[in-house]
């Protein structure tokens, strides 16, 4: 993954800043071309068959579709705030995405606010009278924990501190959750929420992270009058991608699901959670396939070896200071 190492010289937004970038305005927003986005990242030349594009160094791709929010990075799927536009017949990527999404997946190591991680926070969702998604072979509220407590027994074996929301079948309110995690802040550490998606026949991993100011939540009807507040998690935009980029690479690889995307929402508890955080939603219970995954204790193995192999990733990658 490009999240392990950086590309280029320079941080984005400075150029920005200093003017070095052709900013072109469309439906009121900032959009810079893929062009000079690739020449920028040293990706070489955007290539463009009909609606598709690729811009390519070796391993390392940004590749996607006009008119789409679809968009990947190497093999792993994000989708963008905004769609791939074109624009005085170039293809652009809103200036919103390239500073909140693309800088820091691919240059980790020039977030000036990440600091060395030796503290996760795991909360396992729902619990107690709120079993979350139920399932013929179980509920969310179960399966959350339990991958909760051989996450929590992986990273202690690994050297970090673990600490979780709730260690039982207990109901623990949103607000207690971010609470808790709140009283790390400052210690270096990581708030990661485990969850199992219901809906329909419906297939896939897919990991959340905060919506940034101004962005609509992915899991709303539309833009809405409380999406231009900034919430508590957004002094933590970059890490928090670069964190669900880290989680959701990890965790797609492992659980071998098919790749549903890093998606943006404003859930309670990543949204006044303070320290870097995601929201991982590991497979639906209401699939009858994935169910007898979930309900496999070497799945749920399989997704705590996940979480480790994320929390160590985004910690090298925050620590590089390269590129």
């Amino acid at each position: 993954m490009i999240l392990a190492g950086g590309i280029g010289g320079g941080v984005a937004s400075e150029a920005m800043a200093q003017g070095v970038w052709t900013i072109l305005k469309h439906e009121g927003r900032d959009y810079l071309t893929l062009r000079e986005i690739g020449a920028f990242y040293r990706l070489g030349t955007l290539e463009r068959s009909l609606n598709q594009f690729s811009l390519r160094l070796g391993a390392a791709s940004l590749r996607g579709h006009a008119d789409s929010q679809e968009f990947y990075i190497s093999r792993l799927k994000f989708i963008l705030s905004y769609p791939i536009r074109e624009i005085a017949g170039e293809l652009c990527m809103s200036r919103m995405d390239l500073v909140k999404l693309v800088e820091p997946v691919l240059r980790p190591g020039r977030i000036p606010s990440a600091g060395r991680v030796d503290t996760v926070i795991l909360d396992a969702g729902h619990g107690g009278s709120d079993s979350g998604a139920v399932g013929r072979l179980g509920a969310e509220k179960e399966f959350t924990l339990d991958v909760a407590f051989r996450a929590r027994t992986e990273l202690l074996k690994a050297g970090f501190q673990v600490f979780l929301t709730r260690s039982r079948d207990e109901f623990v309110p949103l607000e207690e959750r971010s609470r808790f995690a709140n009283r790390f802040e400052g210690g270096n550490a990581l708030f990661i929420s485990i969850h199992f998606n219901s809906s329909g026949w419906g297939t896939g991993v897919e990991t959340f992270t905060l919506a940034p100011q101004g962005v609509p939540s992915m899991m709303s009807d539309g833009p809405m009058v409380s999406d231009l507040v900034r919430c508590p998690g957004n002094a933590r935009d970059a890490e928090n991608m670069a964190l669900a980029t880290a989680t959701h690479a990890s965790v797609v690889l492992r659980a071998k699901l098919p790749d549903r995307g890093i998606k943006r929402a404003r859930f309670f508890v990543i949204r006044e959670t303070v320290l870097p955080s995601v929201l991982l939603e590991g497979g639906f219970i209401s699939n009858p396939e994935e169910i007898r995954r979930i309900a496999s204790g070497e799945y749920r193995q399989q997704l705590a070896g996940g979480i480790l192999e994320a929390v160590q990733n985004y910690r090298r990658a925050v620590s590089s200071r390269s590129g």
